[in-house]
């Protein structure tokens, strides 16, 4: 492949994913992702700061996607309402840019590499955080801020595990739907 070929960002994420499966994640560099891809090093390192961020960098930050759900939520909503409704948008954006085979692959080398789970971890709890910003932005106080924003990432988690698992033909954001009912129907 020649380094002017489109979609070099995909590439080295097909590439990684690959690789990481082959040979695993720790023994996987980010030259051996640029070559496998057909790009330079340096190329690699002008999209991603090392190898672990190939897998975690996206369009669209799901933060960042539930923080404007929520500003732009209807004023009627509850603050639970709002965050699912953050974390549903999300999840329509990563189901149109990542397949259901391309995010289970991506989920087993996170499960399988305590430093990447960090990482994940790490991931979930900047969305909460931001939902809770957002929540308080719209007068929302705590504790509902907290819980409403805690409960809303752990749909996602669950909507995510269970999309990933192929346990379902249900889309993420089917997924989300399915989660969120069963949250509701625990009250």
């Amino acid at each position: 492949m020649g380094r002017w070929e489109p979609d070099a960002r995909g590439r080295m994420l097909a590439a990684a994913l690959e690789l990481f499966a082959e040979v695993g994640y720790e023994k996987t560099t980010a030259s051996d992702i640029a070559t496998r891809a057909g790009v330079t090093e340096r190329t690699f390192f002008r999209h991603f700061a090392d190898k672990r961020e190939v897998l975690f960098v996206g369009p669209n930050p799901l933060d960042e996607t539930v923080t404007k759900a929520i500003a732009a939520a209807d004023e009627g909503a509850t603050p639970l309402q709002m965050v699912l409704a953050g974390v549903r948008e999300a999840a329509v954006g990563l189901d149109a840019v990542r397949s259901r085979e391309q995010a289970a692959e991506r989920a087993r080398i996170i499960d399988t590499t305590p430093a990447l789970r960090e990482r994940e971890l790490l991931k979930m709890a900047t969305m909460t955080i931001a939902a809770q910003v957002a929540l308080a932005e719209r007068g929302v106080g705590e504790p509902t801020a907290g819980l409403a924003s805690h409960s809303a990432v752990a749909v996602f988690v669950t909507a995510f595990s269970r999309w990933v698992s192929g346990a379902t033909d249900l889309s993420l954001p089917e997924c989300v739907d399915e989660a969120a009912a069963a949250l509701r129907a625990l009250t």
